[in-house]
Protein backbone atom coordinates (compact mmCIF):
# COMPACT_ATOMS: atom_id res chain seq x y z
CA UNK A 1 0.00 0.00 0.00
CA UNK A 2 2.50 2.97 0.80
CA UNK A 3 4.20 2.31 -2.62
CA UNK A 4 0.57 2.80 -4.33
CA UNK A 5 1.24 6.89 -4.62
CA UNK A 6 4.53 6.44 -5.95
CA UNK A 7 3.05 3.81 -8.45
CA UNK A 8 0.27 6.09 -9.63
CA UNK A 9 2.72 9.24 -10.07
CA UNK A 10 4.72 6.49 -11.85
CA UNK A 11 1.82 5.93 -14.30
CA UNK A 12 0.97 9.77 -14.75
CA UNK A 13 4.58 11.16 -15.49
CA UNK A 14 4.69 10.32 -19.27
CA UNK A 15 1.57 12.45 -19.81
CA UNK A 16 2.46 15.12 -17.29
CA UNK A 17 5.82 15.25 -19.10
CA UNK A 18 4.15 15.72 -22.72
CA UNK A 19 1.64 18.30 -21.12
CA UNK A 20 4.31 20.30 -19.70
CA UNK A 21 7.11 20.15 -23.22
CA UNK A 22 3.91 20.82 -25.67
CA UNK A 23 1.27 22.63 -24.22
CA UNK A 24 3.04 24.64 -21.05
CA UNK A 25 6.41 25.12 -22.27
CA UNK A 26 5.29 26.66 -25.75
CA UNK A 27 2.86 28.37 -24.28
CA UNK A 28 4.89 30.17 -21.59
CA UNK A 29 7.52 30.96 -24.45
CA UNK A 30 4.96 32.81 -26.97
CA UNK A 31 3.46 35.11 -23.09
CA UNK A 32 6.26 36.16 -22.49
CA UNK A 33 7.50 36.92 -26.07
CA UNK A 34 4.17 38.69 -26.57
CA UNK A 35 6.03 41.21 -24.23
CA UNK A 36 8.89 41.75 -26.55
CA UNK A 37 9.22 44.28 -30.07
CA UNK A 38 10.93 43.25 -33.22
CA UNK A 39 13.27 46.03 -34.56
CA UNK A 40 14.59 45.41 -38.12
CA UNK A 41 13.10 41.99 -38.01
CA UNK A 42 15.00 41.24 -35.07
CA UNK A 43 13.44 40.22 -31.77
CA UNK A 44 14.46 42.57 -28.79
CA UNK A 45 13.69 41.51 -25.62
CA UNK A 46 11.97 43.50 -23.19
CA UNK A 47 8.15 44.40 -21.11
CA UNK A 48 6.21 46.63 -23.79
CA UNK A 49 2.31 46.18 -23.45
CA UNK A 50 2.16 48.17 -26.69
CA UNK A 51 1.44 44.79 -28.61
CA UNK A 52 -1.62 44.37 -25.97
CA UNK A 53 -2.89 47.90 -26.20
CA UNK A 54 -2.61 47.10 -30.11
CA UNK A 55 -4.97 43.90 -29.82
CA UNK A 56 -7.54 45.91 -28.06
CA UNK A 57 -7.37 48.81 -30.71
CA UNK A 58 -6.48 47.49 -33.78
CA UNK A 59 -7.48 43.96 -33.59
CA UNK A 60 -10.79 44.94 -31.79
CA UNK A 61 -13.18 43.82 -34.44
CA UNK A 62 -11.78 40.63 -35.48
CA UNK A 63 -11.17 40.10 -31.85
CA UNK A 64 -15.12 40.10 -31.57
CA UNK A 65 -16.06 38.83 -34.54
CA UNK A 66 -13.99 35.90 -34.02
CA UNK A 67 -15.64 35.70 -30.13
CA UNK A 68 -19.25 35.90 -31.67
CA UNK A 69 -18.67 33.08 -34.78
CA UNK A 70 -16.28 30.93 -32.60
CA UNK A 71 -19.60 30.78 -29.57
CA UNK A 72 -22.17 30.96 -32.39
CA UNK A 73 -20.32 27.49 -33.44
CA UNK A 74 -20.01 26.33 -29.96
CA UNK A 75 -23.42 26.81 -29.25
CA UNK A 76 -24.80 24.98 -31.87
CA UNK A 77 -22.35 22.28 -31.70
CA UNK A 78 -22.85 20.94 -28.51
CA UNK A 79 -27.12 21.14 -28.78
CA UNK A 80 -26.96 19.09 -32.14
CA UNK A 81 -24.37 17.03 -30.10
CA UNK A 82 -26.51 16.56 -26.78
CA UNK A 83 -29.33 15.57 -28.93
CA UNK A 84 -27.75 13.26 -30.97
CA UNK A 85 -25.69 11.34 -28.23
CA UNK A 86 -29.19 11.74 -25.85
CA UNK A 87 -30.67 10.19 -28.60
CA UNK A 88 -27.75 6.88 -28.90
CA UNK A 89 -27.89 6.69 -25.65
CA UNK A 90 -31.49 6.30 -24.19
CA UNK A 91 -33.78 6.26 -27.80
CA UNK A 92 -31.88 3.96 -30.17
CA UNK A 93 -31.87 1.26 -28.30
CA UNK A 94 -29.60 -1.65 -29.90
CA UNK A 95 -28.53 1.05 -32.48
CA UNK A 96 -27.33 3.06 -29.97
CA UNK A 97 -23.69 1.53 -30.64
CA UNK A 98 -23.96 1.87 -34.18
CA UNK A 99 -24.74 5.53 -34.26
CA UNK A 100 -21.94 6.20 -32.16
CA UNK A 101 -19.75 3.74 -34.79
CA UNK A 102 -20.65 6.26 -37.40
CA UNK A 103 -19.65 9.54 -35.29
CA UNK A 104 -16.19 7.95 -34.77
CA UNK A 105 -15.64 7.01 -38.20
CA UNK A 106 -16.85 10.80 -39.48
CA UNK A 107 -13.69 11.84 -37.43
CA UNK A 108 -11.51 10.23 -39.95
CA UNK A 109 -13.15 11.94 -42.90
CA UNK A 110 -10.29 14.77 -43.36
CA UNK A 111 -10.38 18.11 -42.05
CA UNK A 112 -9.41 19.89 -45.26
CA UNK A 113 -11.62 17.21 -47.06
CA UNK A 114 -14.54 18.34 -45.23
CA UNK A 115 -13.67 21.70 -45.92
CA UNK A 116 -13.30 21.01 -50.10
CA UNK A 117 -16.53 19.90 -49.53
CA UNK A 118 -18.61 22.06 -48.23
CA UNK A 119 -17.17 24.26 -50.93
CA UNK A 120 -18.20 21.98 -53.68
CA UNK A 121 -22.07 21.65 -51.55
CA UNK A 122 -22.14 25.61 -51.41
CA UNK A 123 -20.76 26.62 -54.73
CA UNK A 124 -22.40 28.59 -57.11
CA UNK A 125 -21.99 24.60 -59.53
CA UNK A 126 -22.61 23.54 -56.27
CA UNK A 127 -25.16 20.09 -55.44
CA UNK A 128 -27.31 22.68 -53.18
CA UNK A 129 -27.58 25.25 -56.17
CA UNK A 130 -28.27 22.63 -58.46
CA UNK A 131 -30.65 21.30 -56.45
CA UNK A 132 -32.59 24.16 -56.26
CA UNK A 133 -32.41 24.43 -60.12
CA UNK A 134 -33.45 21.24 -60.67
CA UNK A 135 -36.87 21.95 -58.52
CA UNK A 136 -37.10 25.26 -59.93
CA UNK A 137 -37.15 27.33 -56.87
CA UNK A 138 -34.70 29.61 -58.13
CA UNK A 139 -33.72 30.98 -61.45
CA UNK A 140 -30.14 31.47 -60.79
CA UNK A 141 -27.78 29.89 -58.86
CA UNK A 142 -27.35 31.73 -55.34
CA UNK A 143 -23.62 33.01 -54.76
CA UNK A 144 -24.69 34.57 -51.16
CA UNK A 145 -24.39 30.49 -49.98
CA UNK A 146 -20.93 30.80 -49.99
CA UNK A 147 -17.66 33.28 -48.50
CA UNK A 148 -19.93 34.50 -45.39
CA UNK A 149 -19.87 33.67 -41.99
CA UNK A 150 -22.57 31.06 -42.20
CA UNK A 151 -20.54 29.17 -44.76
CA UNK A 152 -17.89 29.22 -42.16
CA UNK A 153 -20.44 28.23 -39.11
CA UNK A 154 -21.69 25.06 -40.93
CA UNK A 155 -18.49 23.92 -42.07
CA UNK A 156 -17.41 23.71 -38.54
CA UNK A 157 -20.09 22.68 -36.73
CA UNK A 158 -20.06 19.73 -39.48
CA UNK A 159 -16.23 18.91 -38.43
CA UNK A 160 -16.39 19.19 -34.28
CA UNK A 161 -19.53 17.42 -34.48
CA UNK A 162 -17.88 14.34 -33.76
CA UNK A 163 -15.75 15.94 -30.94
CA UNK A 164 -18.63 17.46 -29.20
CA UNK A 165 -20.60 14.09 -29.48
CA UNK A 166 -17.94 12.02 -27.36
CA UNK A 167 -17.30 13.59 -24.27
CA UNK A 168 -21.36 14.13 -23.67
CA UNK A 169 -21.89 10.67 -24.67
CA UNK A 170 -19.37 9.61 -22.28
CA UNK A 171 -21.39 11.37 -19.37
CA UNK A 172 -24.54 10.02 -20.19
CA UNK A 173 -23.03 6.21 -20.42
CA UNK A 174 -23.03 6.95 -16.35
CA UNK A 175 -26.33 7.95 -16.04
CA UNK A 176 -28.02 4.42 -15.23
CA UNK A 177 -31.51 3.73 -16.22
CA UNK A 178 -32.86 2.89 -13.10
CA UNK A 179 -32.84 6.58 -12.47
CA UNK A 180 -35.07 7.16 -15.15
CA UNK A 181 -37.36 4.78 -14.61
CA UNK A 182 -37.52 5.65 -10.86
CA UNK A 183 -38.32 8.89 -12.31
CA UNK A 184 -41.23 7.80 -14.10
CA UNK A 185 -42.22 6.01 -11.71
CA UNK A 186 -42.48 9.06 -8.99
CA UNK A 187 -44.71 11.27 -12.21
CA UNK A 188 -41.35 13.00 -13.58
CA UNK A 189 -42.20 13.74 -17.43
CA UNK A 190 -39.55 13.35 -20.10
CA UNK A 191 -38.46 16.79 -19.92
CA UNK A 192 -38.38 16.78 -15.91
CA UNK A 193 -36.52 13.82 -16.20
CA UNK A 194 -34.02 15.59 -18.33
CA UNK A 195 -33.93 18.80 -16.11
CA UNK A 196 -33.25 16.95 -12.70
CA UNK A 197 -31.81 13.97 -13.29
CA UNK A 198 -29.35 13.74 -16.99
CA UNK A 199 -28.26 17.58 -17.33
CA UNK A 200 -26.97 17.18 -13.48
CA UNK A 201 -25.10 14.17 -14.47
CA UNK A 202 -23.70 15.51 -18.05
CA UNK A 203 -22.83 19.02 -16.78
CA UNK A 204 -18.70 18.04 -17.20
CA UNK A 205 -19.75 16.21 -20.49
CA UNK A 206 -21.11 19.57 -21.82
CA UNK A 207 -18.71 21.94 -20.91
CA UNK A 208 -15.80 20.03 -22.14
CA UNK A 209 -18.19 19.61 -25.32
CA UNK A 210 -18.50 23.54 -25.54
CA UNK A 211 -14.91 24.41 -24.61
CA UNK A 212 -13.42 22.05 -27.17
CA UNK A 213 -15.30 23.41 -29.89
CA UNK A 214 -15.01 26.94 -28.81
CA UNK A 215 -11.28 27.17 -28.78
CA UNK A 216 -10.93 25.13 -31.88
CA UNK A 217 -13.21 27.49 -33.43
CA UNK A 218 -11.60 30.87 -31.99
CA UNK A 219 -8.24 29.16 -33.49
CA UNK A 220 -9.09 28.26 -36.93
CA UNK A 221 -7.85 30.44 -39.46
CA UNK A 222 -7.81 27.84 -42.68
CA UNK A 223 -11.89 27.24 -42.65
CA UNK A 224 -11.97 31.40 -43.10
CA UNK A 225 -10.25 31.55 -45.72
CA UNK A 226 -11.09 28.84 -47.77
CA UNK A 227 -15.38 29.15 -47.11
CA UNK A 228 -15.23 32.82 -45.57
CA UNK A 229 -13.70 34.86 -48.26
CA UNK A 230 -11.71 37.75 -47.81
CA UNK A 231 -15.28 39.58 -45.23
CA UNK A 232 -14.70 36.55 -42.99
CA UNK A 233 -11.46 37.17 -41.35
CA UNK A 234 -11.11 35.69 -38.00
CA UNK A 235 -8.74 36.02 -35.63
CA UNK A 236 -6.40 33.24 -36.29
CA UNK A 237 -5.50 34.75 -39.64
CA UNK A 238 -4.01 37.98 -38.39
CA UNK A 239 -2.19 35.54 -36.36
CA UNK A 240 -0.85 33.97 -39.10
CA UNK A 241 -0.45 37.22 -41.60
CA UNK A 242 1.59 38.46 -38.44
CA UNK A 243 4.11 35.75 -37.29
CA UNK A 244 4.64 34.51 -41.46
CA UNK A 245 3.99 37.61 -43.80
CA UNK A 246 5.20 40.50 -41.07
CA UNK A 247 7.39 38.48 -38.91
CA UNK A 248 6.19 40.39 -36.23
CA UNK A 249 6.00 37.23 -33.70
CA UNK A 250 5.54 39.35 -30.37
CA UNK A 251 2.52 40.99 -32.09
CA UNK A 252 0.93 37.37 -33.09
CA UNK A 253 2.04 35.78 -29.54
CA UNK A 254 -0.32 38.94 -28.14
CA UNK A 255 -3.14 38.06 -30.63
CA UNK A 256 -2.59 34.04 -29.37
CA UNK A 257 -2.75 35.29 -25.62
CA UNK A 258 -5.79 37.17 -25.71
CA UNK A 259 -8.02 35.09 -27.72
CA UNK A 260 -6.88 32.18 -25.55
CA UNK A 261 -7.28 34.86 -22.75
CA UNK A 262 -11.13 35.56 -24.22
CA UNK A 263 -11.53 31.95 -24.40
CA UNK A 264 -10.86 30.91 -20.92
CA UNK A 265 -13.05 33.87 -19.31
CA UNK A 266 -15.82 32.98 -21.53
CA UNK A 267 -15.33 28.82 -20.09
CA UNK A 268 -15.47 30.04 -16.50
CA UNK A 269 -18.50 32.00 -17.18
CA UNK A 270 -20.20 29.02 -18.45
CA UNK A 271 -19.08 26.46 -15.69
CA UNK A 272 -20.12 29.27 -13.19
CA UNK A 273 -23.53 30.22 -14.90
CA UNK A 274 -24.55 26.43 -15.49
CA UNK A 275 -23.74 25.14 -12.14
CA UNK A 276 -25.71 28.12 -10.55
CA UNK A 277 -28.81 27.34 -12.73
CA UNK A 278 -28.44 23.58 -12.06
CA UNK A 279 -28.37 24.59 -8.28
CA UNK A 280 -31.59 26.67 -8.20
CA UNK A 281 -33.52 23.59 -10.50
Amino acid sequence: MPQRPFVLVLFALPATLIFLLFFVGPFAYFAVMSFWSVSAYRLTPGFDLENYIDVFTEYAYPLGFTFAIALAIATVTTTLAFAFAYLARFRAGRWGPILLFVTLITMFGGYLVKIYAWRTILGSTGILNAGLLGLGLIDEPLPWLLYNPGAVVVTLVHFLLPFAVLPIYGSLRGIGDAQLAAARDLGAGPSRSLVDIVLPQCELGIVVAFMLTFFIAAGDYITPRLVGGPSTAMIGNFVESQFITALNAPQSSALAVAILAVCAGTIFVLRTGMRKALAVR
